[in-house]
């Protein structure tokens, strides 16, 4: 997941190449599909054992993910490499191989990054996911459901240009209902910066050593700056097939879309992972009719393998002065901003300097660690994860994503309001989750094992090369009694391979579930339309969220009514299958031994007939801002209400209303999240922190993606998987509402 690619250059191959390069002159194909339809009696049985469970259920729920990253994506095919422990190139074959017999998916999308795709390779995309559809079946009952996408990648350092990332995609599979060419994220000429570099010309002249891999690396980057940027303000439909089309705005990639006139979903995705956006970022900026059009971007995505982007936290990541220059504030009980950490680090190292100038330096290790943004840790570049703690982490949250920011949370963008026109607006969206994978394995989380290969943890396998690279990624340390300053010129490829603290905070990936009239694509896709769509962390959570006294009939989850007396609403949750080891004899049959255990690792999702328990039910309200300016903090009641399950294979099914609504005169959102029973899971603890009486964090045991945890190790913790229902978005009617709703 790379921000940008405004580094590219020389210096961003030296490390990365030199002990692991080819010349080629070559581009990798898609793959081969090996295994056909799955039997229809497979799925049949299990669409049984669904009605089973909720036998009053006139939908059905289907399964996917809805981000998928093959090695056509750049980061991809860097972390494909051995050096990091890579098991060589992934390609888009892989993903629906995965999909069927792997996972047993529904549906799933590809979504690699725009910026990695050449006009070929874009092409092949379109082709590879024709042929997988080809091979379901009945196009009206097909055994999987494959989607054409591609993932926006913006990121920038500073809260008021960033956006985030956002994944396209489109129902369609012909030509005439796709783009001609995806749509990056780059300002125009930022490829052509890489034209000639000196590294690339003379890695051309070394030797083939069999590293197909880093060959495909420098191929790619070699490629990707002979493909002109389009002509600016042309219409898309204009331009030639062969050029870079860019849009460094929301606004320009809506607009772009719109001169396609296609279907389309833009759906935001890990916009709190501190990875990327900076401190201090918050949704508000894509808030307007122009950076946001509700009828493309009607889905966010909560969780992924990167994390858990829901929850809403007090506290701020970035404080500032009156003359917006950064303040380091003191620890809470919940959060150790990072800042104050490099202090105390500064402090044990103060050795016999005098007092003042100990606390001076301290200071200043405070000040520089609050400037230097994403990367506090390299204002002493010779320290290692542990020794910042558990630093700028939420500690209270589920999986979260490491250096979560509040002011990007999904909680957070349903409880502001723009208010400058007369009818304000709002971010209506469903709730999904999705993998993040990067390795075209769709659905990752059906089980917790193989963490080096089910999530993105990663890093360099061997000590000297961790050591050798280390300085190059992370800075030089000039001074151990002193602080450093940080450059900005460590954003961009530097950052993307700064991987070790991320390990820790990296998940097998979630699903995307959808109430569906009919499991063929125009089911599937008018529900995610429909906002008929919930989110779990991995597990086939069954659950159903209906408003009781919608006008005419129930209103499920993702509707928007207008409501004058006390909403009424129902929950039904039924818990995923435990899993039985290894694959089941259909997956078995269908793949090659040795295709099998390279794509699945040797374990299939392979459903017992016992399901888990879910044990609680938990009740999300959020008033959204009623006026400009009013506090967020109080309009997100999370848990509002809570239930407790008693244990029952039939699942838990839970009534409330909301005796307020009409005495606030408010619009509310309410959605819900179903727990299950505690199961083990990795990086489950994240850090593994340790604290003292007084809740100080002591040490931290990272969970590493390099040499310095075993490979066997998946680091697993015990933790209740859940489901998230989409919002219902309750409005009051215009003669008593103080605030008035926003569009749907």
């Amino acid at each position: 997941m790379i921000g940008n690619l405004r580094g590219l250059g020389a210096g961003l191959l030296i490390a990365l190449v030199a002990t692991e390069a080819a010349c080629g002159d070559r581009d990798r194909p898609a793959g081969a599909i090996e295994g056909g339809r799955r039997p229809r009696a497979l799925v049949v049985s299990r669409a049984a054992s669904q009605r089973a469970a909720a036998p009053a259920a006139s939908k059905r729920i289907l399964f996917g993910d809805l981000h998928v990253h093959t090695t056509y994506s750049i980061d991809a095919l860097v972390f494909s490499l051995s050096l990091f422990g890579g098991e060589g190139t992934h390609p888009l074959a892989d993903a629906c191989d995965f999909a069927r017999h792997c996972s047993a998916l529904d549906f799933f999308s590809i979504n690699d990054h725009a910026e990695g795709l050449t006009p070929e390779r874009w092409e092949r995309t379109k082709q590879s996911i024709r042929e997988c559809n080809a091979l379901a079946g009945d196009p009206e009952d097909p055994d999987l459901v494959a989607f054409v996408g591609w993932e926006w990648t913006q990121a920038e350092g500073t809260p008021e240009a960033h956006y985030g990332h956002k994944n396209v995609i489109f129902p369609g599979l012909s030509d005439e209902e796709l783009p001609a060419r995806p749509i990056t994220s780059l300002p125009p000429g930022t490829m052509g910066r890489a034209r000639g570099a000196w590294l690339l010309r003379g890695l051309q002249v070394i030797g083939a050593f069999g590293w197909d891999n880093a060959a495909d690396l420098l191929w790619l980057i070699q490629r990707l700056t002979e493909v002109p940027d389009c002509e600016l303000g042309v219409d898309s439909r204009r331009l030639p097939p062969d050029c870079r089309e860019n849009a460094s705005t929301p606004a320009e990639l809506f607009e772009k879309l719109a001169q396609w006139g296609f279907g389309t979903l833009v759906i935001p995705h890990g916009l709190a992972w501190g990875k990327h956006a900076p401190p201090g970022a918050r949704i508000d900026n894509q808030l307007s009719r122009a950076q946001h059009v509700a009828e493309q971007q009607r889905l966010i995505e909560v969780f992924s393998g990167h994390g858990n982007s829901e929850e809403f936290r007090t506290w701020r990541e970035l404080e500032t002065d009156h003359e917006g220059e950064p303040v380091c504030r003191e620890p809470t009980p919940d959060f150790l901003p990072c800042c104050w950490r490099a202090g105390e680090i500064m402090r044990s190292r103060c050795g016999d300097l005098p007092e003042a100038e100990c606390q001076a330096r301290v200071e200043e290790a405070r000040h520089l660690a609050s400037k230097a943004k994403n990367s506090p840790h390299r204002v002493f570049p010779d320290t290692r994860p542990e020794d910042w703690l558990d630093c700028d982490q939420c500690r209270d949250c589920f999986k979260p994503a490491m250096n979560l920011r509040p002011g990007q949370t999904a909680q957070y963008s349903l409880a502001i309001s723009n208010f400058e026109s007369p009818k304000p607006l709002r971010f209506r969206w469903g709730f999904i989750a999705s993998s993040d994978d990067h390795r075209a394995r769709p659905g990752t989380g059906y089980k917790q094992f193989a963490r080096p290969r089910m999530t993105d943890a990663r890093g360099f396998q061997s000590p000297w090369v961790d050591r050798l690279s280390r300085r190059w990624i992370i800075g030089r340390q000039r001074d151990a009694q002193r602080a450093q300053a940080v450059s900005e010129e460590v954003r961009g490829f530097r950052d993307l391979l700064d991987v070790e603290r991320v390990a820790s905070f990296m998940y097998p990936g979630g699903l995307v579930a959808v109430h569906a009239d009919h499991r063929d694509r125009r089911g599937i896709w008018d529900a995610l339309v429909r906002r008929e769509v919930y989110g779990t962390s991995g597990p086939r959570i069954l659950l159903w969220f209906d408003l009781l006294n919608a006008a005419g009939s129930p209103a499920p989850m993702g509707s928007a009514v207008v409501l004058s007396e006390a909403p009424r609403f129902e929950v039904r949750a039924v818990g995923g299958f435990v899993q039985k080891p290894g694959c089941p004899p259909e997956s078995r049959g269908a793949l090659s031994a040795q295709r099998l255990e390279r794509l699945c690792q040797g374990e299939c999702y392979h459903p017992s007939d016992e399901r888990h328990p879910i044990v609680a039910i938990e009740v999300v309200r959020i008033r959204p801002q009623a006026r400009p300016g009013e506090d967020v903090a109080p309009l997100i009641e999370d848990p509002w209400r809570r239930f407790s399950c008693e244990p029952a294979a039939a699942g838990c099914v839970v009534e409330f209303e909301d005796p307020d609504y009409l005495a606030d005169g408010r619009d509310s959102v309410y959605y819900v999240r179903a727990l299950q029973e505690e199961t083990p899971a990795i990086n489950a603890a994240n850090l593994r922190t340790e604290f003292d009486a007084a809740g100080r964090a002591l040490r931290t045991t990272p969970c590493h993606g390099n040499y310095r945890t075993a490979f066997a190790d998946d680091c697993l913790a015990p933790i209740r998987e859940r489901a998230w229902s989409s919002p219902i978005f309750v409005d009051q009617p215009a003669h008593t509402a103080r605030a008035p709703g926003g569009p749907d």
